[in-house]
This record gives C-alpha cells, sequence and structure tokens, in this order.
C-alpha cells in the first residue's frame, strides 16, 4: 500500500508527531481492509473505489497551537457525537465531519467504527 511512500515522507517532513498520528491510523483502517493513498500538497485521501477518508496537518496553515492532525470523513448522516470538530453538509444528504486527534489514544474504538463506516461505504 505504501507504494507512495516518498510522497508521504515529503508530506509529513517536519511533523512527526503528525506522522505517527497518521500511521496508527492507517494501522486501525488497514483492519477493515485494503486502501489505496491518494498524496496531494494539502491532504492524503484514503479510498476504495471513492474516498473515504481524508487527513491533513493544521500546523501547515494555522498559526499558534493545533491538533497535529486532523481526520475528515464523510458520511450520509450527522453523526451526534460531541467529539468531532465540525459538521458540514457541503451537498444535501452529505456530512463533512473534521476530528482533530492529538495523541494516538485518540484513535479508539469509535474512531475505529467511524472509520469502517466511512471504508464500507466507500466499496
Amino acid at each position: 500500500m505504501l507504494e507512495n511512500q516518498r510522497e508521504i515522507d515529503e508530506f509529513f517532513a517536519g511533523y512527526d508527531r503528525s506522522r505517527r498520528l497518521f500511521e496508527a491510523l492507517l494501522d486501525a483502517v488497514e483492519v477493515a481492509g485494503s486502501v489505496e493513498l491518494r498524496v496531494t500538497r494539502s491532504q492524503i485521501a484514503l479510498r476504495r473505489r471513492k474516498a473515504f477518508a481524508w487527513v491533513w496537518v493544521p500546523g501547515r496553515y494555522l498559526r499558534g497551537e493545533t491538533a497535529p492532525l486532523v481526520l475528515t470523513l464523510g458520511f450520509r448522516h450527522r453523526d451526534p457525537s460531541p467529539r468531532w470538530k465540525e459538521i458540514v453538509e457541503p451537498y444535501p444528504g452529505r456530512f463533512t465531519h473534521h476530528l482533530e486527534l492529538y495523541s494516538v489514544d485518540d484513535i479508539d474504538e469509535q474512531v475505529r467504527d467511524w472509520l469502517r463506516e466511512a471504508w464500507l461505504a466507500a466499496g
């Protein structure tokens, strides 16, 4: 899966904490099944047939204290959890959920369930 290792290394250059969180997140996703990564300048998309999750490093764009990594998941429903930093409905019936990740412990069973749900919907 990490055929684009060089791109991933460049994406996380200087952001070691973010990289560790990303690797823990990949471990959690791979339990559901295979994942393709698409690395761009601003984010990494996790894909099956279509993208189901995105990660980005807020410290690249925002000043002050920020989460080392933000996980974005798309669902057809608004998830009621108070853990979400922000939920946006860019299109009717499409909800984009943003979750700040500060430590590996943040990638708990609830996050794994959300990842599985998004992974299944992207198949």
